[in-house]
């Protein structure tokens, strides 16, 4: 019979041993890379039952449990194994399983499942969005929604690839859609998509024009198209291509894509309105379609003589750009038949007052007739002389301006081929300014202009030239002003600039039809034209008193005198449209001071004319021969009389502006004097040696006119 210990159970020395060390090395076990268990397993331990069976080989009973199912489960420290179980807080051992059908499972026990996804971005999202916007911009034709979408959409960084998805999606569609497309880029312009957005996207279109023409037959073509219709919307600037030249290898269809772009689309006469109709205007019709359109309204016009309804459908049709087509044709339909004339003269005239037709366009489509002339005569014998009847009648009723007379050629005091001249005139002074716009190289425009040698064409010159930078960007309307300024120092007179402004302001209110807030920038350029003294303030009066009284013209010559007369005009103005370089003008003269003062202390000639150049400041060149005058005088080194010489040389300063630093320093010696005692007679020696080198004009006199005068 067993003793009390046997049936207890007992452990041998040896087992008592391997558990001491087992108990010891616990803590080093668990943090083991190695599973506890199996390291536990190398131990064996037989424990001895009182029932006299076989031993078995185990675990440590306290951690080990056997679950009513007859499986084996190792327990767990703090709770982790289940209710009422003791077991560690992480298990590493990956034989352990959960049995569902054990009473004490916990269905929390149950390990994550991880469920796998397609992990996308933010721009993954962004650009399915867009798709589906656009596609339905396609089906609609609703800019107020497209809008509204792309607004509530956000992503507001990631909106230069709207601007590529929709033109390359446009591209591969028809006329229809790339007309849409230009359209809801002009209205998103600003509002939703910023400029440099509307530049991304241009550009990211050109570094694909590659891939783009494997896909789309003539793509260079179309995206050539799209890129100056954007510069005629003004929804890039024209600066744009110059840059956009530089980033792109001449292997690239890119740079194939601005070539036509400068030079079939932007360079072509009257190119604004031609690439507005390549497909078909805002009314998504041909250009042939719009010209049968107004045929059949002018015809219809003529059977019921309602005035009213011709101009309601003259304004559905929605081509504000091609109303000098109407008035081309309405005029040869008074010449075919001189009954229906006074019905014509009729709705011209109510449709220049109401201002559905422009003074421009109504004068562009007398022009266009003009040219015409001689091939009409062909079918209307008599179509000359009408033409000469129906002009003078024009500018007496008010619908025609009498501009027109001067401009046109059509006053009969000029000949065919005065009338001629005009007109080519005017088409390539648009397109030596277009050029500039794009270029901005102001001797190669003074070159062109002095090769269509028609000077008393001037005036005609400036005009177009402020029309155009008015209707364009800052950018734009900076340069013209730089430009003017050059112009006045080299070939045009205070009369071309005088008799010029008076042109603009007589057509103001026809341009205000066309421009947004015209007067203003007309006050603008006219008091900018000051400050860089083009004018002088009493030719504001001048300009003033030519011009009707009581006319939006004079109003802008009155608002010019007042921004001149406003505190620190001068600094503010010059600023207006971003300044040469930005810089007031006392940033400039301190610059001009610095840049002296280090060639003075034995710098280099060639590099104080770069930095002469970098001010961007031709118009303020004169302030550069003043100070270095002064300067020479006050330090009494005539070394800087070189750099001037060399200035001159190199074309940087004009004998105009020469002249002018001259005529300054002339006008300041009384006060110099005070300073250097022989001032006048340091004038004296410079004035002489710069006739001698020729940088000087001869005429020039040492003493102010009013001290000039002979003495009785």
């Amino acid at each position: 019979m067993a003793s009390p210990k046997e049936k207890e159970g007992f452990l041998t020395d040896e087992q008592r041993a391997v558990l001491r060390v087992a108990a010891q090395n616990a803590e080093v076990l668990s943090s083991s890379p190695r599973s506890p268990t199996s390291l536990l397993a190398e131990h064996p331990m037989k424990v001895a039952t009182g029932n006299n069976k076989v031993p078995t080989v185990g675990f440590a009973v306290r951690h080990m449990r056997r679950s009513h199912s007859g499986k084996l489960v190792r327990v767990k420290k703090d709770g982790g194994g289940g209710k009422g179980t003791w077991g560690k807080l992480l298990d590493t051992d990956s034989d352990s399983r959960l049995d569902r059908n054990d009473p004490n499972y916990d269905s929390g026990e149950e390990p994550y499942h991880l469920v796998g996804a397609t992990v996308t971005t933010p721009l993954d999202d962004y650009k399915k969005s867009v798709i589906t916007i656009i596609e339905e911009y396609f089906s609609t034709g609703d800019v107020e929604q497209a809008a509204s979408d792309l607004r509530e959409l956000g992503s507001e960084e990631y909106h230069h690839y709207f601007v590529k998805k929709l033109v390359s999606t446009a591209m591969d569609r028809h006329d229809k859609e790339k007309e849409m497309a230009s359209v809801l880029l002009s209205a998103l312009y600003a509002d939703v998509i910023s400029s440099a957005q509307i530049s991304q996207g241009f550009s990211m279109l050109l570094e694909s024009a590659d891939d783009l023409a494997v896909d789309i037959l003539d793509a260079v073509d179309i995206l050539a198209l799209f890129i100056a219709r954007a510069v005629v919307d003004d929804i890039l600037p024209p600066a744009f291509l110059s840059k956009a030249k530089k980033t792109l290898s001449e292997a690239s269809k890119g740079l194939e894509v601005i070539q036509i772009a400068e030079k079939s689309y932007l360079s072509a006469p009257h190119h604004a309105e031609l690439v507005e109709r390549r497909w078909g205007g805002s009314t998504h019709i041909t250009v042939e379609e719009v010209k049968k359109k107004i045929s059949d309204l002018l015809k219809e016009y003529l059977e019921s003589g309602d005035t009213f309804e011709a101009c309601r459908c003259i304004r559905e049709l929605g081509v504000s750009f091609f109303h000098h087509e109407v008035v081309k044709r309405a005029l040869i339909l008074a010449m075919e038949n001189q009954a229906s004339e006074s019905l014509i003269s009729k709705l011209l005239k109510e449709a220049a007052d109401e201002g559905l037709i422009s003074s421009s366009q109504m004068m562009k489509g007398f022009s266009r007739l003009a040219e015409s002339l001689d091939d009409l005569t062909l079918d209307i014998p008599s179509a000359k002389s009408a033409f000469q009847l129906l002009v003078p009648k024009a500018i007496d009723e008010g619908w025609l301006d009498s501009s027109f007379l001067k401009l046109s050629g059509a006053d009969g005091d000029r000949n065919d081929e005065d009338a001629d001249k005009v007109r080519k005139f005017k088409e390539e002074a648009g397109t030596i300014i277009l050029e500039y716009f794009l270029s901005d190289d102001i001797p190669e425009l003074v070159r062109s202009l002095e090769d269509l040698a028609a000077p008393e064409y001037n005036p005609i010159f400036l005009k177009k030239l402020i029309t155009l930078a008015m209707d364009r960007k800052n950018r734009e309307k900076e340069m013209a002003s730089v430009l003017l300024s050059a112009l006045r120092m080299e070939i045009f007179s205070t009369d071309d600039i005088v008799n010029g402004f008076i042109m603009l302001l007589e057509s103001a209110e026809d341009t205000a039809l066309d421009i947004l807030d015209a007067s203003n920038e007309l006050a603008l350029f006219l008091a900018r034209a000051v400050i860089d003294d083009v004018l002088v303030p009493l030719n504001l009066e001048e300009i003033s008193s030519k011009l009707p009284q009581n006319c939006s013209g004079s109003e802008t010559v009155h608002m010019a005198r007042t921004l001149i007369s406003a505190r620190h005009a001068g600094e503010r103005i010059l600023r207006c449209w971003g300044g040469g370089t930005g810089w007031a003008v006392e940033d400039a003269k301190d610059k001009i001071t610095k840049l002296l003062e280090e060639y003075e202390s034995g710098g280099d000639v060639g590099e104080a004319c770069q930095c002469i150049r970098d001010l961007g400041m031709p118009f303020f060149n004169h302030e550069v021969v003043k100070k270095a005058l002064v300067m020479a005088m006050e330090k009494k080194n005539d070394r800087i009389l070189h750099f001037l010489q060399e200035c001159f040389s190199e074309g940087l300063i004009t004998i105009n502006q020469m002249t002018k630093g001259f005529s300054r320093v002339r006008d300041g010696l009384d006060d110099l004097a005070l300073d250097i005692p022989n001032a006048e007679e340091k004038f004296g020696y410079y004035v002489e040696h710069a006739k001698k080198l020729g940088w000087l004009l001869p005429s020039f006199v040492t003493a102010p006119p009013s001290s000039n005068a002979v003495a009785p």
